[in-house]
């Protein structure tokens, strides 16, 4: 049930940042300066810094809940999956047939 919570959150702090995001420009414009009744009570400056730091908190926040995130993943032990290759190799290796070169030099009889 933590699990499920703490995605919801992590999407609807990642949704708000990127309307946020969107809503700024990059010269001070954006959908922002299309406000005018806001711009006359809060005036520009503070409204762009209002984004700013909008911006900067949930940037944090989100990466803070990822975190959380990955501290509540179930502690697992992985079990290794082998092959179908490697579970049907034979008990006795194949022997390098005899005169034949390897990195451990020429195989001679013995």
């Amino acid at each position: 049930m933590g699990s499920v919570l703490i995605n919801i959150v992590i999407i609807a702090t990642s949704v708000l940042l990127v309307l946020i995001v969107l809503v700024q420009n990059s010269k001070g414009g954006g959908l922002a300066s299309n406000f005018s009744s806001s711009n006359q009570i809060m005036g520009v400056r503070k409204t762009t810094d209002f984004l700013e730091k909008a911006t900067w908190t949930l940037a944090i926040a989100l990466v803070m809940f990822c975190i959380v995130a990955t501290t509540m993943l179930p502690k697992q032990t992985t079990i290794e999956k082998r092959s179908f290759f490697e579970d049907n190799v034979p008990e006795n290796a194949a022997q390098v047939p005899q005169g034949i070169q390897t990195a451990e030099g020429v195989q001679t009889e013995e």
